[in-house]
């Protein structure tokens, strides 16, 4: 590999996506040079590097990192180029690559320790909780409860200002009312008939569909109970386990950083969890003084409400998506994720503590899942039973649906 300078690495993706915060958080903890693109780069970069990733995700360039599945598929954002034709996507496989390859200064501690799989094991879970299912409750709250006052299609179009020039204005709109509609398919439903309290800035409110429960309350409540939680740990240590900066301290991060410019919902998380707030702060600014590289990480009962919200909604969707992914692969069904959701395809039902939902089958959490219950085959009596002394009773973590 070649030695990097500040222009080499870019780290492509939209402010406005959960997943772009994380990589960045995680790139600045580990101290590795880059430039964000769209935002800070040319017009000639910018579609430079859009066009490499239309090939990459074409087929037409080759995949460093990680190595792709049939049950995974390209995301928008974010994606990491390397000067020496290096491109890697997905924030979770990026934070291992950070830890063992990535260009970064010497001192600094791995994101996802190896010496410890019980510890591995949770914040491997609470980082697929926040990508997973984190994300459905910061879209709700940006595009329902920040509807009214959100920046976020201003922001969009001021990053992609040097790639369309004059045309970056017609993006405002555009992603304003294509996240809004996206809602339904991002388990955000609202019930028949709702309006905003508020004059939103989208064309459209946040949709109800047919046959769909609605899933506001369900998405609040969750969004509430994690406030509850982080502010409980929080407030007695610097970062989720400890001393360190991890990538579950990175995964939750990034999906509460989205909202910290969404007004109506950083009003909440600013009221609900003070302590929150300033460590989401800090860790937006690229403080991490309080992460010691030699510092100890635990596993206590503080972790003990978090685990048990993400027991709560996190762990029973990803058990049902994948029985009905087993449902429906069984009666041929090959169309998954958004594509099947706009066509009405591969939908089922199911129930998160005691509230129902439809959605779409996702494969890529198909994988999640069962590379959650890889971590957990893998586990020796004694380390399930140090798990399940912080897991609440029937957790299913360790149910076998096939």
């Amino acid at each position: 590999m070649t030695n990097s300078d500040h222009s080499d690495w870019v780290v492509w993706g939209s402010e406005i996506s959960p997943f772009l915060l994380k990589v960045i958080a995680m790139c600045r903890f580990k101290q590795m040079p880059f430039r964000n693109l769209p935002a800070e780069g040319t017009f000639r970069e910018n579609w430079q590097y859009e066009f490499r990733r239309q090939k990459l995700i074409k087929g037409k360039l080759p995949l460093t990192w990680p190595k792709m599945t049939d049950m995974d598929e390209f995301p928008a954002v974010p994606f990491i180029f390397g000067p020496d034709g290096e491109n890697l996507y997905d924030s979770t496989a990026i934070a291992y690559w950070l830890d063992g390859q990535a260009p970064a200064k010497t001192g600094t501690s791995t994101l996802v320790p190896d010496d410890n799989r019980v510890l591995k094991f949770v914040i491997s879970l609470i980082d697929e909780y926040a990508d997973e299912f984190g994300l459905y409750m910061v879209h709700h709250y940006r595009w329902k409860v920040a509807a009214a006052d959100n920046t976020a299609g201003e922001r969009f179009a001021r990053e992609n200002r040097a790639a369309m020039g004059p045309l970056h204005r017609l993006l405002k709109k555009f992603i304003k009312n294509r996240q809004t509609v996206r809602m339904p398919y991002l388990f955000s439903v609202a019930p028949e008939g709702f309006r905003t309290e508020q004059k939103s800035k989208t064309f459209f409110q946040p949709p109800s569909r047919k046959g769909f429960p609605p899933t506001h309350d369900l998405l609040e409540e969750s969004y509430f109970n994690l406030m509850s939680a982080l502010e409980q740990i929080l407030t007695v240590r610097p970062y989720l386990f400890g001393d360190r900066f991890t990538l579950a301290d990175a995964s939750i991060y990034g999906q509460l950083n989205m909202n910290m410019t969404d007004p109506s919902a950083a009003d909440i998380i600013q009221q609900q969890a003070p302590t929150t707030w300033q460590w989401l702060n800090r860790i937006q600014s690229g403080d991490f003084s309080a992460s010691q590289s030699e510092g100890k990480l635990v596993l206590d009962d503080t972790l003990k409400p978090l685990l048990v919200e993400v027991c709560r909604v996190f762990v029973p969707l990803m058990q049902q998506n994948y029985r009905a992914f087993l449902d429906h692969t069984k009666l041929g069904e090959t169309l998954f994720n958004e594509k099947a959701f706009w066509k009405s395809r591969s939908l089922y039902d199911g129930q998160l503590d005691g509230s129902p939902f439809r959605t779409v089958v996702k494969s890529f959490q198909v994988r999640t899942w069962l590379d959650l219950r890889k971590q957990w085959d893998e586990l020796d009596k004694a380390e399930v039973g140090q798990l399940e002394e912080l897991l609440p009773q029937n957790h299913g973590l360790d149910r076998d649906l096939t």
